[in-house]
């Protein structure tokens, strides 16, 4: 690093006052990050206990209160869902969460949902009442004024062992919002996937891209190099956008739509976007990661990100990157394409 840049990290630095605060890594795991598999890289124990921990905070309140990122994008996955002239009898939503998705759903696009969630605190976070109709988990056939409503079935079970709890080819679409940017073996998940669909079944997800949380990143980045000479991982490493396309392909998926799209969102400093991680459930769950931030450090990469990355009113953007992808499993009623060589106008004479 530059002399003089580290001397301006270290002056930005110093007009912050060291505090206390929660760091964004939560406790280590246990797990050995030396006998783990080649795709273990997020403790997935970690992560469920961190969603139990965050729904149960408040009775639930602190984590309705951060769903703003989540309800966001679950709306506008549902405007991609509802471009798609067909309608379904059943569909998973997994990873689904207490049921942002899911909550959006009518009758006349789907009978039935099934949510699948490894968090049980997570998954029943909505009381019965929230999905009108409900009984033991599953909702009647229609509501009392005598209108359809849609099915609920709630599944505790990790996305990872996907078809230890889905049967194969017994569903006609699969769909996930916010989920799989936490899943360790990402290709094979979306081969489970495909697996659990029927011929021409439908796959449709968002998940966090590459460019999410840069700035929190680059901060954390910056100010633990300059007050402790080294790097460890904050941040949770997450696909590139250009990179989801050829995992889709490789999983056998066929038809593809791929698109990106951004979320700003303003917050009054660094520790209030850290907060809200932390109710969200997002905290830190890499293997092998620290288990607390120096107040030193924190209040470096606080005064660092407010000098790159606030705004001219003194809040800071967060930038939540969403990756949405679209794949159907191949069926023999999908159109293809004509065998080369089989045109039978001549592309000069249209020219």
């Amino acid at each position: 690093m530059p002399l003089s840049l580290r001397h301006q990290l270290r002056s930005l630095a110093s007009r912050v006052p060291s505090r206390n605060y929660a760091a964004v890594s939560s406790s280590p795991s246990q797990t050995n990050p030396y006998t783990v598999g080649p795709y273990q890289v997020f403790d997935r124990n970690a992560k469920r206990l961190q969603r139990d921990r965050a729904v149960a905070r408040d009775g639930g309140d602190r984590s309705r209160t951060v769903d703003y990122i989540r309800d966001e994008i679950a709306e506008r996955m549902m405007e991609r869902f509802m471009d798609i002239k067909r309608s379904f009898n059943t569909v998973l939503d997994l990873g689904s969460g207490p049921g942002h998705f899911s909550k959006l759903l009518e009758s006349d696009k789907a009978k039935k949902t099934v949510m699948l969630e490894m968090s049980g605190k997570t998954l029943h976070r909505e009381p019965d009442s929230e999905f009108e109709g409900t009984s033991s988990g599953i909702q009647r056939v229609s509501n009392l004024n005598g209108q359809d409503i849609v099915q609920v079935e709630r599944i505790q079970g990790d996305e990872e062992n996907l078809l230890q709890h889905i049967e194969r080819e017994s569903q006609e679409a699969v769909l996930s919002c916010l989920s799989l940017h936490w899943v360790n073996d990402l290709p094979g998940v979306l081969v489970q996937i495909r697996e659990s669909l029927k011929p021409d079944g439908l796959f449709l997800g968002a998940m966090f891209g590459g460019d999410t949380l840069f700035e929190l990143r680059t901060s954390l980045q910056l100010a633990e190099a300059e007050r402790e000479g080294g790097l460890s991982p904050h941040v949770s490493p997450m696909t590139d956008t250009r990179d989801i396309s050829n995992l889709l392909g490789r999983a056998g998926f066929t038809l593809l739509t791929v698109d990106t799209d951004e979320v700003k969102v303003g917050y009054p400093s660094m520790w209030e976007l850290m907060e809200d991680l932390q109710d969200m459930g997002e905290s830190n769950a890499v293997i092998g990661r620290r288990a607390r931030i120096s107040p030193d450090t924190l209040a470096a990469a606080s005064a660092i990100y407010k000098e790159l990355h606030g705004n001219e009113d003194g809040s800071i953007p967060a930038t939540f990157q969403v990756i949405y992808m679209i794949g159907w499993k191949p069926a023999d009623s999908q159109p293809k394409p004509l065998e080369r060589g089989s045109g039978k106008v001549n592309l000069k004479e249209v020219l």
